[in-house]
């Protein structure tokens, strides 16, 4: 059974800004390795990847797209409390 991971990053550019980046993939140490590397999403070229700040397992790739979207129009500030929440439940 296939398994599919919608995670933030926290990045950074050469002029010091912080920005998280959403995606979602079915192999999260193989991605997380392309974006560091600068080979994975075109967003996180040129910056530096902090971290991994949030992660949802799915076992079907729509509900992790669905998911994926819903994250991606939240404001910062609501990005902020879900990883804030994940690491509450997470500890």
């Amino acid at each position: 059974m296939a398994v599919f991971y919608v995670y933030i990053l926290e990045t950074i550019s050469k002029n010091n800004r912080k920005r998280f980046y959403t995606g979602y993939t079915n192999n999260l140490e193989r991605r997380l390795k392309e974006h560091k590397k600068g080979t994975g999403a075109k967003f996180c070229r040129g910056k530096k990847v902090i971290s991994l700040k949030y992660v949802e397992s799915f076992t079907e790739r729509r509900n992790a797209m669905r998911r994926e979207l819903e994250i991606k129009s939240l404001p910062r500030r609501e990005k902020i409390e879900l990883i804030k929440n994940f690491y509450q439940i997470e500890s």
